[in-house]
């Protein structure tokens, strides 16, 4: 189901950013030249819809996908603008930094983004943990928005087998 949060009552955290802050983690906008590392790390973790999606934010300017580094390290992003306008999502946190912070502090940067860019509203669109969503931003359930805006989606691709017949001669074969 999609929620519907309210960014024009969308503050920062503060204390939540200095908690961040003293466990070395960055909550920043990705750079272009990184979206070969964002994608590498997305797909294994979350699938190649996310790292399409994140592949659609960070190729806008300025990029709408926001990123948290520990270490030098990615584990986290959240990203805007992917699937369709004023949508907030994909977003995923490494499991090894989950319960610090980390997707709260992303989704805040990514919807004040949202905000800073003229929307009043942004939809997250099919909220996962909708309690975290309710909690962290206050956001509300969208009734009837199931399967809204992913119906019909085709499915990933894969490798098809290639006959015998099909295959280009080798430089023997000719």
């Amino acid at each position: 189901m999609d929620m519907l949060v309210k960014l024009y009552e969308l503050k920062p955290d503060h204390a939540l950013d200095k908690r961040l802050a003293d466990q070395d983690i960055l909550i920043r906008r990705m750079l272009a030249p990184e979206l070969k590392a964002l994608t590498s790390w997305i797909e294994p973790r979350f699938g190649a819809g996310w790292a399409s999606e994140a592949t659609v934010a960070a190729m806008r300017q300025p990029p709408s996908c926001f990123v948290a580094v520990r270490g030098g390290e990615l584990i986290g992003f959240a990203c805007h603008e992917a699937t369709a306008k004023g949508f907030f999502g994909p977003t995923g946190v490494d499991v090894s930094a989950r319960g610090h912070g980390v997707g709260q502090a992303l989704l805040i940067a990514t919807l004040l983004d949202m905000h800073a860019q003229g929307y009043a509203y942004g939809v997250i669109g099919g909220a996962g943990p909708m309690e975290f969503y309710r909690r962290s931003v206050g956001a509300i359930p969208i009734e009837g928005s199931v399967p809204g805006i992913y119906r019909d989606m085709l499915p990933i691709a894969k490798p098809s087998e290639v006959s015998e017949s099909e295959k280009m001669p080798t430089a023997m074969q000719r």
